[in-house]
């Protein structure tokens, strides 16, 4: 078995080089974040969309552009605004009188990287026209379906669901998110370095493309390939099924804050987004390390609490925590 971990860490060795000068190109634009620009790439190496929340003004947007800068691939961005209609999203069929046929015009969703800025603001039915191309990579429009380019990403922003002129994402469609990042305010530190590169009228620092499409294909295929034992394996699964019944796991003090428990598509995120955060860190092999890393990002949005456990003020976080604290590690 050591032989084939060392011949996995030879081919991450060997595939993962675009990772350094990935991170160097967002750099020169975003300062600090590494916790957001790290799961950017996690997201983008693992095939699993991405939700970003945080209050205005924190570079949400401006990260995903400038990752979308630094790859060779085709790049769009929606703005959600109350009035869009889900044909704003996909496209539409537009008729034409002098030949009486329809022709189709696609939407901005078919692009590699899609940025669905502030999707809170619009209604939950331009939200639901996405959960096709989130989920099977294809999208209907009349009667044809169009499949996606690969590699195909949707990165959305939102803004917290009680600031004003904002829709909660439908249920099912939030679980289609990968990962659910809480972006919060930079250090004090990063707070000054911030003045200094932006205290000026003048142009951003110029970002220039250093992957492109093939790049990330072959990377996933390497991530697929990363070797994880049966102990974090059934580390992940009790981890998923403590959020469902966390009694069976001697999970003490939450059974009566979890109204519903995470899906097995959380079992699948938080199994590939490990592999990702391993390659990320050069590793052919996941450690249980790399599960906790990672697993509130993938779980937050996942369980749902009760009303008395908001009434006592505790969050899906404070839940999620008791759970990694208090099952046996392998």
């Amino acid at each position: 078995m050591s032989n084939g971990i060392n011949s996995i860490n030879e081919e991450v060795a060997r595939v993962s080089t675009f990772i350094h000068p990935l991170f160097s190109e967002m750099e020169k634009v975003i300062v600090g974040q590494r916790y957001l620009l790290e799961r950017l790439v996690i997201g983008l190496l693992a095939n699993g969309h991405v939700l970003l929340e945080g209050v205005p003004g924190l570079a949400k947007t401006l990260s995903i552009r400038t990752m979308a800068q630094a790859m060779s691939v085709n790049f769009s961005r929606i703005q959600f605004t109350p009035d869009m209609l889900p044909a704003d999203v996909i496209g539409t069929q537009i008729y034409n009188p002098q030949s009486g046929n329809f022709t189709t015009r696609k939407g901005p969703v078919f692009s590699n990287l899609l940025l669905a800025d502030e999707i809170n603001r619009a209604p939950a039915k331009v939200q639901s026209a996405l959960l096709e191309a989130m989920q099977e990579r294809q999208v209907t429009i009349g009667d044809t379906t169009y499949s996606l380019e690969q590699p195909f990403l949707v990165l959305a922003t939102q803004n917290p669901v009680d600031q004003e002129g904002t829709y909660p994402l439908p249920e099912a469609q939030v679980d289609r998110f990968m990962l659910k990042l809480k972006i919060d305010y930079p250090s004090r530190s990063e707070e000054r370095r911030i003045l200094d590169l932006m205290g000026t009228i003048r142009e951003l620092p110029s970002t220039q493309p250093v992957i492109d499409g093939r790049t990330i294909i072959e990377a996933r295929r390497t991530v697929n390939s990363i070797y994880m034992d049966d102990k974090v394996k059934d580390y992940i699964v009790d981890i998923v099924c403590s959020t469902r019944h966390p009694n069976q796991y001697n999970i003490q003090g939450i059974e009566d804050m979890i109204q519903m428990g995470a899906s097995p598509r959380a079992t699948i995120a938080l199994t590939l987004a490990s592999k990702a955060l391993a390659f990320i860190n050069g590793r052919g092999y996941v450690t249980p390390q790399d599960v906790k890393s990672i697993g509130m990002d993938v779980l937050r949005h996942r369980v749902m609490i009760t009303y008395e456990a908001e009434a006592e003020e505790k969050t899906t976080e404070d839940v999620i925590r008791s759970i990694f604290d208090q099952l046996p590690v392998p």
